[in-house]
């Protein structure tokens, strides 16, 4: 069997910047539950792309876009219960045909941040999506100071709770690339908001980070400096694509490593790291909603042929896409073809369930029902109102 060491997978997400299995998340989310609105962090900045000499018009695009909230966290993450989320939201566009399909909550690779998605967003968008792509506590633009921990756990606790607060817990399908993929396999798993999931070259079957949770925290602290030097950020950068001359560009390597310049990043990171990192392996088989496994043809850090196949042997409904000519993100190196697999993936018999009105309320329909009284039909329509 191939073994990809921990370390490999973790440096090369920095260059990123209805069956009956279903009818648990149908049933739960045949309801709407009112949350009151996220918080506006008014102290929240932007990142200044021009500042750091990124001439990328996505990214600064995507920057422009970025927004922050405050959401209640169990008191193990803050004292106070509350921690900044970064996020950037990709409404659906107006000026096409609506897609008719559930909102997407995207989730970036280690230690990257929600710019990864500055391609993929808009071409979204494009086509009738309405997207999400979220900042995992600790990296990306999140709050670092008057945080306790920044686990796995944490992450995904965060991640939950910022879907409660912002998508108001709406049927959501959740996408996760390379390490991110561990992440939205803890959500499809534990979130009952989940109708869905997309796992672009996705970690799910390697487990921890490896040596490096054990190391002391001083040699740790070390460590982490390393991985924001930009030669190891380079060679990441090289290895994630399939044309490395056309995407491993300077404003790669400039957009995936900014956020690292952050004060609080070397702390977050190695409480990152000391936790022991997901350990998804043995959740992919709970992953009881249609899910879409897309992988680059040419991943070298990743081997589609091993994982990728491993992971439409042990989803209990899954499909697989593979991209061309596309190593280990396409959502970066083809994020064109990579939006249209998803469009139609959304748009298949596996969402036929998703009733879409025209205010953007999401919710199911039990087709196994087959009758709704009048009285709940009275009651949906004044929470729809109120």
């Amino acid at each position: 069997m191939h073994t990809v060491p921990a370390i490999t997978i973790l440096l090369s997400c920095h260059a990123a910047a209805f069956s009956p299995s279903a009818n648990r998340n149908i049933a739960s989310n045949n309801r709407l539950t009112t949350f009151l609105p996220a918080i506006s962090d008014e102290t929240f900045e932007p990142p200044n792309t021009l500042e750091f000499g990124i001439s990328e018009p996505a990214c600064t695009e995507a920057a422009s876009r970025m927004k922050r909230v405050q959401i209640p966290v169990p008191s193990y993450i803050s004292n106070d219960e509350t921690a900044g989320i970064s996020y950037i939201h990709w409404p659906a566009s107006t000026t096409g045909k609506k897609s008719n399909t559930p909102p997407l909550l995207l989730v970036h690779g280690f230690d990257s941040s929600c710019l990864e998605y500055r391609r993929l967003g808009p071409q979204l968008s494009s086509l009738g999506m309405d997207v999400y792509a979220v900042d995992l506590l600790g990296w990306g633009y999140t709050q670092l100071n008057d945080i306790s921990s920044f686990s796995a756990q944490a992450k995904v606790d965060a991640l939950r709770n910022f879907w409660k607060e912002v998508g108001n817990d709406r049927p959501v399908v959740v996408g996760g690339a390379s390490l991110g993929g561990a992440a939205a396999i803890e959500f499809a798993t534990t979130s009952d908001a989940c109708v869905g999931a997309i796992l672009l070259d996705a970690q799910g079957f390697v487990d921890g980070i490896g040596p490096m949770a054990m190391l002391p925290r001083p040699i740790a602290k070390l460590g982490v400096e390393v991985l924001k030097s930009v030669p190891l950020r380079s060679s990441a950068n090289q290895m994630s694509y399939y044309n490395p001359k056309e995407f491993a560009t300077e404003d790669a390597l400039k957009v995936g490593r900014m956020h690292c310049l952050r004060e609080g990043w070397n702390d977050a990171l190695v409480s990152f790291m000391q936790s022991g990192g997901f350990s998804p392996s043995e959740k992919v088989s709970q992953i009881n909603v249609p899910s879409l496994v897309l992988w680059g043809r040419q991943d070298g850090i990743l081997d589609g042929t091993e994982f990728a196949n491993k992971f439409i042997e042990t989803l209990p409904d899954g499909r697989l896409e593979w991209i061309e000519e596309c190593g280990h993100v396409p959502h970066l190196e083809q994020p064109e073809v990579t939006a249209k697999v998803i469009l139609e993936f959304l748009q298949s018999d596996k969402f036929e369930g998703v009733v879409k009105n025209e205010e953007g309320v999401s919710g199911y329909v039990l087709g196994a029902a087959g009758l709704v009284g009048a009285a709940a039909l009275a009651e949906i329509s004044t929470l729809l109102l109120n």
